[in-house]
Order: structure tokens, then C-alpha cells, then sequence
């Protein structure tokens, strides 16, 4: 099916209003492309680490909006022109310029699926549904993994970073806890290497999918994997949900700003003896989590690297 693509033409600072005031006449969601870079808070919440180098911010911004090509274009054009003219009367809105036409058909959900391949972290082959295992590695741990809209696939280095890690101190019976579970796969490797149980929080509901799919996929008992949506750092309903002093892991692979805020509060949740493995850690800001690591009362027993990456694991004296 064609879909009829109608693009305004803007200023940042006008988008939210532009896409409320349209949303009035029927158009619904907006693509927006502009050139303005992600605030902290939006880089926290979609534990976004860096992003690549991007041309400087312009002020434009392109909103686009999708019609079924059914509907009567006329008259939501002449509507949305009416609407933006309004605007104009008491804001600046740029061009506030109307452009029309059509696209094919698109799988938005899905389309990210042709850059997500199956790979390997040492001996583990992770691999997403659509494809097949090879008969030479049905003999490897396999975890399937299907992200859909929350993080984690496996492939960032922060990720097999603390893969590595769960290889090497994961021992049957373990309780873990999972600071950001994303798509749920360190929580689905710890109990593959015999962990007994695992409990996930994570800001973003979209997570409740991700892993009730995963968990699925990986044939995890319902109760052995459980998530709670919410922040641990300042939430006490959350820290009583989590439960104290019971988890021999707590894994964190998230950004080191929010590790640093994380780590001091964690520390409740952690049995004498426990490990604390953290990533998420840009090179440049290994010294600050080390120092919140170390001002905590952890003793850090090794630190790993991979490309710019880096991951802490420390340890909660006895």
C-alpha cells in the first residue's frame, strides 16, 4: 500500500507545538528530522553512550506525516494550511511550508532487522529469529535475541564486554540483578551459565515485550527472569520490590553518569562478597567511575577494554 507523505517545513522550537495543533485535524505521529543534539535526559533514557558527529544545528526541522491514501488529501491539506496560518499569527514557526508525496508501504517496527546478523561473543552465537542456526553451532550456548524497540543486542561492545565477564564469574545458583535490562540479554547469558535467578529494572516500558519475547525464545521459566520498570537510584518502592543484601551480581550497562549516580545506591541491594560489573563507560570517563566505584567502598578487581569501551568489575568487601 502507497501512503501520501505530508512534510511542514519548520523551526525546532515550533515541532511540539506543530505536531499538537495538526494532530487536531487528523494527522497522527510525526517523523521528525532536524539537526538539533539529544539532551542528556534523552540520552540517559535511551541509554545513548555517544553519538557519531553531526552537521550543526540549523534551527530547521522537517516534520513528516503519513496519511493512508484513501483519505481525502484535499481537505487535510486545507486544513493543515489553515492551522499553520493561525500559528503564524502569534509565532515564529519558520517557513511553516507545506510539501506533498507518496512512499511505499513500510514495516516501521521491523525494518531494523536487515542490519541485526547473527555473531558471535567467543564461544556464544547470538542470533535473532529470522535466522537459522548452522548445524556446526548447535553445539555452542545459543541466545536468541529479537530487540524490537528496547536495547541490547549483543553487538555493542559495552555488552560483550560484560558478557565476558558473566563467563567468567557466573556460578550455578546465583541471584543476579540487571540495572537496565534493555532487551533482557545479560539476564538471559547469566542464567544460561547456570545462574538460578534474575531480576531486571529498566526505565522504558517497551522493555516489558523485549524480554517477555527473549525470555520466550531462550526457554527462561517465567520465574526465573523478572522485570520491574522503574528507577532504582531514587525510587523506594522499587529498591522494596528489588529487595536488599540477596543478589551475588549486579550488572549495569549503562551510561557512566548515571553509573555514578547508581553505584553508591546499588550497594543495598548487594551481599558481602558480591560483584558489581559495570560498562556503558566511554574511555574518557573511566576515572569518574572508578572514583564513584572506589568512594562507595567497592574494591575494583579488573578493568577490561574493548575499542573505546570500558568495563569495571569491583567488589563489595565481606
Amino acid at each position: 500500500m502507497k501512503w501520501n507523505k505530508i512534510t511542514v517545513k519548520t523551526k525546532t522550537d515550533a515541532e511540539d507545538i506543530i505536531i499538537a495543533t495538526l494532530a487536531e485535524v487528523g494527522l497522527q505521529g510525526a517523523e521528525i528530522q532536524d539537526k538539533k543534539p539529544l539532551s542528556e535526559a534523552d540520552k540517559e533514557a535511551m541509554f545513548v553512550g555517544m553519538m557519531p558527529d553531526m552537521p550543526e544545528d540549523d534551527g530547521i526541522a522537517y516534520l513528516n506525516f503519513y496519511v493512508e491514501e484513501d483519505q481525502d488529501m484535499d481537505a487535510i491539506l486545507a486544513d493543515a494550511r489553515r492551522e499553520l496560518d493561525e500559528l503564524k499569527e502569534f509565532m515564529d514557526i519558520g517557513e511553516g511550508t507545506i510539501s506533498t508525496g507518496e512512499t511505499e508501504d513500510k514495516d516501521w517496527i521491523n525494518n531494523w532487522k536487515q542490519f541485526f546478523k547473527q555473531f558471535y561473543v567467543d564461544d556464544i552465537l547470538i542470533i535473532p529469529s529470522w535466522e537459522e542456526v548452522k548445524p556446526e553451532d548447535k553445539d555452542r550456548m545459543i541466545i536468541h535475541i529479537d530487540p524490537g524497540t528496547a536495547f541490547g543486542t549483543g553487538m555493542h561492545e559495552t555488552t560483550q564486554l560484560i558478557i565476558r565477564e558473566l563467563k567468567k564469574y557466573v556460578k550455578p545458583g546465583m541471584e543476579i540483578l540487571d540495572v537496565g535490562t534493555g532487551s533482557g540479554i545479560l539476564s538471559i547469558v547469566a542464567l544460561k551459565l547456570g545462574a538460578k535467578h534474575a531480576i531486571g529494572t529498566d526505565l522504558d516500558i517497551c522493555t516489558i515485550n523485549a524480554v517477555a519475547e527473549n525470555k520466550e525464545a531462550n526457554g527462561i521459566p517465567e520465574e526465573d527472569m523478572e522485570l520491574i520498570i522503574g528507577n532504582l537510584i531514587d525510587d523506594k518502592e522499587v529498591q522494596d520490590k528489588v529487595g536488599y543484601a540477596k543478589y551475588d551480581i549486579v550488572l549495569a550497562n549503562i551510561l557512566a553518569d548515571v553509573l555514578e549516580a547508581l553505584t553508591p545506591e546499588v550497594l543495598h541491594q548487594m551481599k558481602p562478597g558480591s560483584l558489581y560489573i559495570t560498562s556503558g563507560i566511554i574511555d574518557d570517563k573511566e576515572e569518574c567511575v572508578k572514583e564513584a566505584i572506589l568512594k562507595a567502598g567497592l574494591e575494583i578487581v579488573e578493568i577490561n577494554y574493548q575499542n573505546e569501551w570500558v568495563a569495571i568489575t569491583a567488589r563489595k568487601p565481606e
